[in-house]
């Protein structure tokens, strides 16, 4: 198991929104570390481009973008998080894409969990690469 805590969790147990919940925030913490990786600049353009790159709209293409090149491992834990019953959808978030995006999530975190890192870097520079494509 490679993650930070070092505690072994298993994501196979684990509902797909406390999936989304940890996705949430490696995804956000890959963007960071992208961002900082393309050269040094002022805070508020790196903030300005992080919050492009993690609204819901981004990542529910995102998603739609890597689907065909997914496991259908992968695909499943993807389809649980975007089928699950979130409860609230923020005001300015289209339902369909706020559901993509937890699909996502659901699939980041699930990888981290699962010590999957080099997947997980894998799917993450294909995001990358499409969202440079079509800025």
């Amino acid at each position: 198991m490679d993650t930070l805590y070092q505690k072994e969790i298993s994501p196979k147990g684990l509902s797909p929104l406390p999936l989304a919940f940890v996705g949430d925030g490696v995804y956000e913490l890959l963007v960071r570390e992208y961002l900082i990786s393309q050269g040094n600049c002022p805070v508020r353009k790196l903030n300005s481009r992080k919050v492009e790159l993690v609204r819901c709209q981004f990542q529910a293409r995102a998603l739609d973008r890597l689907w065909e090149g997914l496991t259908a491992e992968e695909r499943e834990v993807a389809l649980r998080g975007r089928n699950a019953h979130v409860g609230h959808v923020p005001k300015n978030a289209p339902v369909a894409d706020y559901h993509g995006a937890t699909g996502l999530e659901a699939l980041f975190g699930y990888l981290y969990l699962a010590g999957e890192l080099p997947r997980l870097r894998e799917l993450f520079v294909q995001v990358m690469e499409t969202s440079s494509e079509t800025s």
